[in-house]
């Protein structure tokens, strides 16, 4: 059994994977050793798997790696995906991640992975086993927030929901820029890639992934927990490489 724990930048996410299984999950605002501890005690866990976009705390760490074989996700960890990023040490560790992922999930096909959570982000994957890179973009909440910070009057909007194309009051306008902006921007990188790669599955992750899923008109495989999973998967593999 393995405990897998992805620290991003507004939650933490926390599985318990059994045989490629997620068995156990949580989330957490701010990750504290109690809350691994609790969410650990009826477990059998023995190895771990750890990414962050931030720094962690080095009180964690050394609870980790005290408690469990623990694996710190770097851009030196090996991979079971030929990683072609110019810079491979600021990749983001969940867009690889969600790559590896989407390499079992469709192995020997291209895939577009598409992260909706803070950022949007938009990871190429080609013949299941090569990681190009792709592009990033700001997600919902942040494109609401900045026009809120960066002008003098337009309000804090946080509904994400289908928004009109014409708004007819400035809240239904900003959700209309928002929110089908996104829409046809999604649309519109899918569809070039579509056009480059006809036969690319899309798949769609991260914590606002279901309400894009319901609005694109294009196929698309939903996969909540891509990022959790490719993580488990990157676990395991540098177990079989006794690298831990």
């Amino acid at each position: 059994m393995n405990l897998v724990i992805d620290i991003g930048n507004t939650r933490a996410k926390l599985a318990f994977f059994d045989q490629g299984k997620i068995v156990s999950y949580s989330a957490f605002e701010n990750l504290s050793i109690n809350d691994i501890d609790n969410f650990a005690a009826h477990t059998k866990a023995v190895n771990c798997i750890l990414t962050s976009v931030k720094e962690v705390d080095k009180s964690i760490s050394e609870y980790l790696k005290y408690h469990y074989k623990t694996l710190f996700l770097s851009h030196r960890t090996l991979l079971p995906v030929k990683n072609l990023y110019e810079s491979p040490e600021t990749l983001g560790k969940d867009r690889i991640a969600a790559a590896v992922a989407a390499s079992e999930m469709f192995p020997g096909s291209d895939a577009l992975i598409i992260d909706a959570g803070t950022a949007i982000t938009y990871d190429l994957l080609l013949g299941g086993r090569t990681y190009l890179g792709g592009a990033i973009s700001p997600g919902l909440n942040l494109r609401f927030r900045a026009l809120h910070a960066f002008t003098g009057k337009l309000p804090l909007i946080t509904d994400i929901s289908p928004a009109p194309l014409t708004g007819v009051n400035t809240a239904d306008s900003i959700r209309s820029g928002v929110i089908n902006g996104a829409i046809c921007e999604m649309e519109g990188i899918i569809g070039l890639y579509q056009a480059k790669y006809p036969d690319i599955k899309v798949i769609l992750t991260g914590g606002n992934h279901y309400f894009f899923d319901k609005q694109l008109k294009i196929k698309t495989f939903a996969a909540p927990n891509l990022v959790l999973e490719g993580l488990n998967i990157i676990l395991e593999y540098n177990l079989a490489k006794d690298t831990l």
